[in-house]
């Protein structure tokens, strides 16, 4: 087959779609996408050599995309690979429009979809250009100065784009982006997140194993060591793990992760943040930052398998650790995460297998043997995950994951998952209470109902459960529970698909060959017929109880509910599913059945009429010969029986029995057509008569008589849909159907019946048409033209046949055709459409009734609107008519979709993704032949715009104005369906719509001027007029709606029109990109085009552009750009002259404001005349235009910018050392020339112009840029311009900020405040004055200086903000100054900003923090050192009481923490001034210190490669504050804070001061914990103790200040992620603290050891010892004197036992076993009197240790019964009636066993003997469980 298909292609197509050859035209069709091939590379490719971006080579590009959707990749490897290259090239073009862009990139992508067709050397592509395209689009320098205005998709298109390309890029690649990236990995920078994203997006992770050296070897290790070194999950890590997991599935066996798996676990398991312990704070960061479980999915799926298959063993500790949380009774924020990975790893696994056993092999290197997943591995895969799937199956958030899970797991394993679901299935079925676990189990069936069937060696048994599932099932269809209804329907559907319903019982006399298996399904298979007539029994009940009379009031709608429609369709579906499944047999008894209940009932036609003529129609399809049979002659008689009598036709309300009846008969006759043909005469005979029926109930079921009937023959469809080719016909003794139970359909073998038209059957259609449709047209036609009256009635019952007559036979009516519209656009390539066969030759011999329909139509349409517009519903028939001549071939494009939906999400129910190659079953591939077929329909007719479309389009235009709305927005409706599919019609359209807005008409009215803002506005995700990305649309459109606020039809006090400009300004902003002007095609791109157009097979039919064409093309391309330009610059001049028109109302002025600021581009400097005029608008009367036109002068001045010269220099030359050759990141001698050094600042002209600033604080952190690029020396920048140099827009601004008028307007405008309490430090407004500044240095100065110090002294917040403000844009504009500028800068500045900072108030705080950190952003310290200066005198002076000093400390703080490493020497100098005054008093200043000291101690990170930071260092800190805390520590009573808050005269003792001093500290570790990249955890160590000490017990909020922050510190300890060598020490404490005297901090220990242990839990199970030493910590404390302690250690075993952190073997039991037998002390007679023993005795505690160790094993188990389980309880038992605390734990231990066992009691029952049972009972239920 493929090679004579490759003899008539003249190629091997790379890949071509199957289903095409499966349609009944198969054999035109390689012809007719080689023709269009042709076409598509000789037009595409002389496009592109004739320069042609639009609309050449984007109509072309377009036509390839529908190639690929009607034939796949049906074009030789060469073709390929070239059409990639060249869409490669387009996408790269640096100036190319974005929506261009776009459009080519998601052609690309689907160019490269199929990475097997195409190998690494087959194709290479550059990877600089698409980083370059994303670096400018996502990393944009202007787009935050509204210079860009990019699309919201924009991002997610390039990121497929780049992963479409990534596995073409060159072996070098991987080397080069290292160079790129590395130099920005500064942890402290958010560089960091943008390099490891980038790494994680473009790094090529698939290449060949021999160059693996040149691949992820040379940053694996690297990347690996910063992972696995950095604690508190910064941002960045994420993109890590997905870099990780996409290495690791697209290397299987070649990287070796098992010494990192334990770490990988941990931190999975800490990424889904569930809640342990008792009380837990979590940190806000975890919560944001957690990994994206698609990826961790995929990591641990690629990890499974090899010999040791470590990943395995820590799955199982991963789910038995997490299985608690998946019982439906827990619920919390973390549960959507679990359930994901519940239904992800299952279906990555088989996805894997699939990779590994079942794809074809391609050019990807193949999983290497050794580490391929053996039978043994996927089933220990499967049984880690059996449970917590099962327990998910009722999950509040619904089973839909766990059903997805299971379908997944039971193609691996049937034989492990399904017994457990039907064993909760039967009962569910059974259950009559709890309805949601019936809907649970059955739709967990559903998605394994083909494992289930094809049973396989592994499950035989699986099949015999069809019969008795689907029996049970039955008494689902119930009419009271409506989802327990639908649930039912799918369930039976789904089974029967796949089950053929045929009797196989006599084959057991027949055949002796049969296994034991076969033979039990032949005997059950004589159920069949009974299922059958059960099921139709109880949909007759449904039915009975849906009737109308019924269901409703008298005055309630006629029409079907919403859910009523959704049973209909699922009653329907699933009949017709198991009539088509039906021996004939079977099918005849049901026939039978269901035609007595409809002839012997009469139903009503809106609710259950429709079920049951469904349920009637199903039959007849499956069989229509003999349905037909009965049911044409019954209804035929009965209607003509009724109407014999004259009178009924004129009736307006009709019989309930002919109504029925016509219903009837109208959906019986949707069959095939061929069958229907002996039935003409009396199918003609009820046509001509209920036509004219007068009520319109019956002229419409008449009417879809008529529809149903034409479409039956006229149509191209398939016939059947059994899942077995040829149906059940054979007698037992041939073929035996059992055989088939599940089977797939065989793609080769399909053998699909279609219905194709004969003849016959066209005659009969064209016949119809004649009698029926020619004398409606007739009577209208004579209507329309005023020669006979008509009433509106009957105009409406002939436009009914007219629409139904369309509906019907449109198929067979050739379009409608005319010459084009002519000169739309101009291009030097053909624009033709290409036309596909569709099964239908037109005959043109027959009259054209579509064009008839369209003459008439129109006529009538011109005659209602002049004579009687107010019949709307004439006109809303007509408007649905003129719909369907222009789009209708015999299916709709909404249905389509639909169906499309709707297929693809039973596919995905249905399918075996483990074998892949589309075993979908037949009925399935039937559809989608069916849907391709469909498909070609939709995309038949091109799109050309033609002089009839233009008359259609006009009318509807003329509908979209009319007087009523309802009118207008069905006309609407059509007319934006059409604008989106002829070709350039907008352009006809727009100016038409744009008459109406004209302020000189007069004739226009209100309702007129809503219906075209309505056209200009389109519908929600359509076309807008408004805004195509078209500058010939926008010039016209724009500036026609800013005008239109002078027409005398826009009147503002409508509130209707004021919404309709708000929603279309707000359209236009929403929605507009940045159009481009530069539309050149770059040479490289023309080379490819002129090879694609040169290709042979088959070779392209135009010729190649003559010289004198290529010349005309350059020309035009020329002229183009030229053209864009000056068109861009009209519509500015445009809406500017708009403006100046004094009388536009103010709504219409800030629209147009509001364009104009959308029209400010970075490649094209706007004009001098828009400059004046939004200067001018910054001192605008409205807020609103004033804020626009800050954001759009900033703009305007980074136009302005001029550049700088930048020249390369050797990091080596500066420093004087030389770099060494391996990777050495942070603090080292070649970077320390970058630093702040006190003593060698630039502080004289000729040291500054010597320096060498280095702006950027990332640079040299971790590695130099292959090439540094700093700014040249002072003497070869540009010098300062005079006002005479400069150009007209400078000029403009620079007049305006000289006038001090006009400064102080300007100020006096920007110290207003906004909304009270709101406002914030405004960024637009400081880009604003870092532009001036930047353009101009310091000529604004001395105009601005008096201004500056006049509102600095105000201390209002708003005056405060604006000093802010203008500061910082100083202080970063002056970037380029001078030495002399700057340094009168500061002079000014300095006394200034010590004025501000004393005044500071609450309000205005975070606005100077923000102004101080903003000025210090990308600048080199060494530029800064004046501010800095300042900042560092005594921050905590005193002077202003703790308010003020807390505030500049967080100033100070703002604009230290931008300098991050390059400032070690002033870190130093800080922390040397705060040691001392660490023992402040007052709240508020002890955190801003903690804040603080976290900046100071960032830069000492312990990462990969990192030498030892020359910041200071937390090791040496934290001795010396342990020193002074000493006096604390020796001391054993509790440590109170007992500090009296004031700094009282005479040094208070060395306690109270340490006291002080650890109330800080405190501040400083939570400040720390969230920041911080890396965890000091021996450091911490050494404060733990205290910690215990001194942290209460119970949470409670009235305890002080000091005891809530040392629990707090606690909780955020332990959560804390452990090294393996951090472990043991962590243990040695806590084994010390143990031993202490408090009980609070044993207490304590409990609770830190329970949160650690599970937040670290796989890296504190890798070492043995570990485990051992917290084992006999726990244990020992379950002995502890203290009863809550005890307590705490027996809920602290529980849980370790329950995660599978500890196990349950004999040593414990017997342990424990032996401290229960421990003797009580006799009670001795106590004196009445005396008081009584409290104290417990070592043996009571010791008993008690027992008892409470027994009843932590079996708490530890809260939802399954292990073997041990019995025993423990007996002996648990045995101890109800000892004293007490004993007591209270056994019972308990027996109320939460009772409690969370309840449940499935009936399962867990079976674990325990009668003995142990008969106690239990007892115990349960005794008086004692109530006492």
């Amino acid at each position: 087959m493929k090679k004579n298909q490759a003899e008539t292609l003249g190629f091997v197509p790379q890949k071509d779609i199957v289903y095409n050859k499966l349609l009944p035209y198969a054999d035109k069709l390689d012809n007719e996408s080689n023709d269009i091939l042709a076409k598509i590379k000789g037009n595409l490719g002389r496009a592109v050599q004739l320069r042609e971006l639009w609309p050449g080579v984007l109509f072309w590009t377009r036509k390839l995309s529908t190639y690929l959707r009607l034939y796949g990749r049906k074009f030789s490897k060469e073709d390929h690979v070239l059409f990639v290259k060249l869409l490669y090239e387009l996408v790269t073009i640096p100036t190319l429009e974005i929506s261009m862009m776009q459009s080519f990139a998601r052609l690309l992508i689907n160019l490269l979809k199929k990475k097997e067709l195409l190998s690494q050397d087959d194709l290479e592509l550059p990877w600089r250009p698409l980083y370059e395209l994303y670096e400018k689009i996502l990393y944009s320098k202007t787009e935050h100065l509204g210079l860009n205005w990019f699309p919201n998709s924009v991002e997610n298109v390039l990121k497929m784009l780049v992963k479409s390309c990534r596995l073409y890029f060159p072996v070098s690649a991987t080397q080069e982006m290292l160079d790129e990236w590395r130099p920005l990995l500064c942890p402290f920078d958010v560089t960091m997140q943008k390099a490891i994203s980038y790494f994680e997006l473009f790094l090529p992770t698939i290449l060949p194993p021999e160059q693996h050296h040149k691949g992820f070897k040379l940053w694996f290790d690297e990347l690996m060591g910063l992972w696995v070194s950095v604690q508190n999950l910064p941002s960045w890590e994420g993109s890590l793990v997905n870099l990780f997991a996409r290495l690791a599935n697209d290397n299987i066996g070649y990287v070796n992760w098992d010494p990192y798996i334990p770490k990988i676990f941990t931190r999975v398991l800490r990424s889904f943040n569930l809640p342990v312990g008792t009380s837990q704070m979590v940190v806000p960061r975890y919560m944001t930052n957690s990994y994206d479980i698609g990826h961790v999915v995929l990591w641990i799926s690629s990890m499974l398998g090899g010999a040791q298959n470590q990943a395995q063993k820590q799955l199982n500790g991963l789910f038995s650790s997490i299985a608690s949380f998946y019982h439906p009774s827990n619920n919390g924020r973390w549960l959507v995460k679990l359930m994901k990975l519940l239904q992800r790893l299952p279906a990555s696994v088989v996805r894997r297998l699939h990779r590994e056993r079942y794809k074809k092999a391609c050019w990807i290197t193949p999983v290497p043997a050794t580490h391929r997943l053996t039978d043994h591995d996927v089933t220990r895969f499967v049984e880690s995950m059996k449970q917590p799937v099962l327990m998910a199956m009722f999950s509040k958030t619904g089973c839909m994951d766990a059903a997805q899970a299971l379908q997944n797991l039971a193609l691996m394993r049937p034989e492990l998952v399904i017994p457990p679901v039907l064993e909760k299935t039967y009962p569910a079925m059974e259950t009559l209470t709890e309805p949601h676990q019936l809907t649970a189990t059955l739709s967990c069936m559903i998605g394994m109902a083909r494992s289930l069937l094809s049973g396989g060696r592994h499950y035989p048994e699986g099949p015999a459960h069809v019969l008795p599932l689907l029996m049970r099932a039955l008494p689902g269809v119930d009419p009271n529970d409506f989802s327990k209804c639908m649930i039912t329907f799918q369930f039976i559907a789904t089974f029967t698909t796949l089950v053929p319903l045929v009797d196989c019982s006599s084959a057991l006399h027949e055949q002796n060959d049969l296994t034991e298996m076969e033979r039990e399904l032949c005997s059950a298979s004589a159920e069949f017929e009974d299922f059958v007539l059960q099921f139709m029994d109880r949909c007759f009940a449904l039915i009975d109880s849906s009737t109308l009379e019924q269901t409703r009031e008298e005055t309630e709608t006629e029409k079907m509910t919403h859910l009523e429609s959704l049973v209909e369709l699922g009653l329907s579906s699933t009949f017709s599913t198991i009539l088509t499944q039906c021996s004939m047999e079977i099918f005849k008894v049901a026939l039978e059945k269901v035609f007595n209940y409809a002839t012997s009932n009469i139903f009503e036609t809106r609710v259950a009429g429709r079920m049951v003529a469904d349920m009637c129609r199903a039959a007849a399809k499956c069989h229509p010969a003999e349905c037909l049979k009965v049911f044409v002659p019954h209804c035929c008689t009965a209607i003509l029986h009724i109407t014999a009598n004259e009178d009924v036709l004129n009736d307006e309300e009709l019989d309930k029995e002919l109504l029925w009846n016509l219903q009837l008969l109208s959906e019986v006759t949707r069959v095939d057509g061929a069958k229907l043909l002996p039935y003409r005469t009396q199918l003609v005979q009820i046509l001509q008569l209920a036509l004219r029926l007068r009520c319109k109930q019956g002229y419409s079921l008449a009417c879809n008589l008529l529809h149903h009937v034409l479409r039956s023959t006229a149509l191209t469809y398939p016939t059947d849909y059994c899942s077995v080719p040829g149906g059940f016909t054979l007698p037992p003794s041939q073929y035996l159907p059992i055989k088939d139970w599940g089977r797939p359909g065989d793609l080769w073998d399909l053998r699909i019946q279609w219905h194709v038209p004969s003849a016959e059957e066209k005659n009969f259609v064209f016949y119809l048409l004649d009698l029926l449709l020619q004398p409606e047209l007739r009577r209208l036609q004579s209507y329309a033209q005023g020669q006979q009256d008509m009433s509106r009635d009957d105009v409406l019952q002939s436009l009914a046949i007219v629409q139904h007559c369309l509906l019907g036979a449109g198929c067979m009516l050739p379009p409608l055709d005319s010459p084009l519209v002519p000169s739309l656009v101009q291009s030097m390539v053909s624009l033709e459409e290409t036309k596909l066969y569709i099964g239908v030759d037109y005959d043109n011999s027959r009259e054209n009734y579509r064009e008839a329909i369209c003459e008439v139509m129109r006529q009538l349409l011109h005659y209602i609107l002049e004579h009687s517009e107010d019949d709307t519903k004439s006109l809303f028939s007509i408007i649905k008519i003129i719909n369907d001549l222009m789009h209708f071939r015999g299916s709709h494009k909404h249905e389509f979709d639909s169906r499309w939906k709707s297929f693809t999400l039973v596919k995905k129910s249905m399918e075996n993704r483990l074998h892949g190659k589309k075993q979908h079953i037949r009925a399935l591939l039937i559809d989608r032949v069916l849907l391709q077929h469909e498909m070609r329909k939709l995309l038949v007719e091109g799109l050309e715009y033609k002089t009839i479309h233009q008359d259609l389009l006009g009318d509807l235009l003329r509908l979209s104005i009319s007087t009523y709305s309802q009118v207008r927005s069905k006309a609407q409706t059509a007319l934006f369906s059409a604008l989106g599919t002829y070709n350039f019609c907008c352009r006809d359209i727009t100016p038409r719509v744009l008459e109406l807005l004209e302020p000189t008409r007069t004739d226009v009215s209100q309702q007129q001027l809503k219906g075209a803002l309505y056209c200009l506005l389109g519908k929600h995700g359509g076309v807008c007029l408004a805004n195509l990305h078209d500058w010939h649309c926008i010039a016209a459109t724009w500036p026609a709606m800013v005008r239109s606020g002078l027409s005398p039809a826009t009147s503002l006090e409508k509130p209707s029109i004021v919404r309709l400009f708000d929603d279309l300004a707000d359209k236009i902003h929403r929605q507009y990109e940045t159009i481009g002007i530069d539309f050149t095609v770059p040479q490289s791109a023309l080379e490819l085009g002129q090879k694609i157009a040169e290709s042979p097979s088959p070779p392209p039919l135009e010729a190649p552009p003559s010289e004198k064409e290529l010349g005309e093309g350059l020309a035009l391309q020329q002229a183009r750009n030229l053209e864009a330009v000056q068109k861009y610059e009209k519509l500015v001049h445009d809406l500017l002259e708009c403006l100046d028109d004094r009388d536009l109302p103010w709504k219409f002025e800030h629209m147009a404001i509001g364009f104009l600021s959308l029209l400010l581009r970075d490649d094209h400097p706007l004009p001098a005349r828009a400059v004046l005029f939004l200067v001018r608008s910054l001192n605008h009367d409205a807020l609103i235009v004033r804020k626009v036109a800050i954001s759009a002068v900033a703009g305007i001045l980074k136009q302005l910018k001029r550049p700088r010269k930048k020249v390369a220099v050797t990091p080596s030359d500066i420093s004087g050392v030389t770099e060494p050759e391996e990777l050495v990141v942070g603090d080292r001698p070649g970077n320390d020339w970058l630093q702040y050094h006190d003593d060698s600042l630039p502080r004289s002209p000729r040291d500054w112009d010597s320096f060498r600033f280095v702006e950027k604080t990332h640079w040299g952190y971790y590695c130099w840029p292959k090439k540094l690029m700093l700014y040249a020396p002072m003497e070869e920048q540009p010098k300062d311009l005079s006002p005479e140099e400069m150009n007209e827009s400078e000029r403009i601004v620079h007049s305006h900020f000289s006038s001090s008028q006009f400064l102080t307007q300007l100020l006096g405008f920007l110290s207003l405040e906004d909304r009270k309490g709101k406002d914030k430090f405004n960024p637009r407004r400081f880009c604003l004055f870092k532009g001036l500044f930047r353009n101009y240095s310091d000529a604004f100065l001395p105009a601005l200086k008096p201004h500056m110090e006049r509102l600095v002294t105000d201390s209002h917040e708003s005056r405060q903000r604006c000093v802010a403000e203008i500061i910082a844009g100083l202080v970063r504009g002056s970037k380029h100054w001078s030495f002399t500028q700057v340094e009168g800068l500061w002079q000014f500045l300095i006394p200034l900003m010590r004025t501000a900072l004393s005044n500071i108030t609450v309000e205005t705080y975070t606005d100077w923090g923000t102004c101080v950190a903003t000025a210090c952003e990308s600048r080199d310290p060494r530029k800064l050192h004046w501010l800095l200066d300042l900042l560092m005198e005594c921050p905590l002076s005193g002077e202003g009481g703790s308010f003020v000093d807390a505030c500049h400390l967080y100033v100070l703080q703002g604009g230290l923490a931008q300098q991050e490493w390059r400032v070690s020497e002033l870190l130093h100098k800080l922390l040397t001034y705060l040691e001392p005054k660490l023992t402040q008093v007052y709240k508020n200043v002890r955190e801003r210190i903690g804040s603080v000291l976290t900046y100071i101690f960032m830069i000492d990170v312990t990462l990969p490669n990192t030498g030892p930071t020359k910041s200071p260092r937390i090791a040496e800190f934290t001795e010396r504050v342990m020193g002074q805390l000493k006096p604390l520590l020796e001391a054993d009573e509790e440590i109170q804070n007992h500090v009296v808050e004031e700094n009282g005269v005479g040094e208070q003792d060395e306690r109270t001061q340490a006291i002080k001093l650890l109330k800080t500290v405190l501040k400083w570790l939570m400040a720390s914990a969230g920041r911080s990249f890396s965890t000091p955890v021996p450091q911490q160590l050494q404060l733990l103790p205290l910690l215990f000490k001194i942290a209460p017990v119970e949470n409670d909020d009235s305890y002080d200040e000091l005891k809530r922050d040392a629990r707090t510190c606690l909780s955020l300890m332990s959560q804390g992620l452990l090294y393996p060598e951090q472990i043991p020490l962590v243990l040695a404490v806590l084994t010390e603290m143990a031993v202490s005297s408090s009980w609070h901090a044993r207490f304590s220990v409990l609770t830190y050891l329970q949160i650690m242990v599970f937040y670290n839990l796989f890296t504190v199970l890798s070492t043995e010892q570990v485990v051992h030493n917290i084992r006999t910590l726990v244990i020992r404390l379950l002995e502890d004197e203290q009863l809550e302690v005890r307590e705490m250690a027996a809920t602290t075993l529980s849980g370790f036992l329950q995660c599978d952190f500890l196990t349950m073997d004999d040593s414990m039991q017997t342990h424990f076993e032996a401290l229960c037998k421990t003797r009580l002390p006799k009670k001795r007679k106590r004196d009445l009197g005396s008081a009584v023993d409290t104290i417990p005795s070592v043996d009571l505690v010791r008993r008690h240790a027992g008892v409470l160790g027994l009843s932590a094993c079996i708490l530890s188990s809260p939802y399954d019964v292990p073997t041990w389980m019995p025993q423990l309880l007996m002996d648990i038992s045995a101890h109800l009636n000892d004293t007490q605390p004993i007591e209270m734990t056994v019972k308990k231990t027996l109320s939460n066993f009772r409690r969370t066992h309840h449940d499935n009691w009936l399962e867990h029952k079976q674990q325990f003997t009668d003995d142990q049972l008969v106690v239990l009972t007892d115990l349960l239920v005794s008086p004692c469980y109530y006492a």
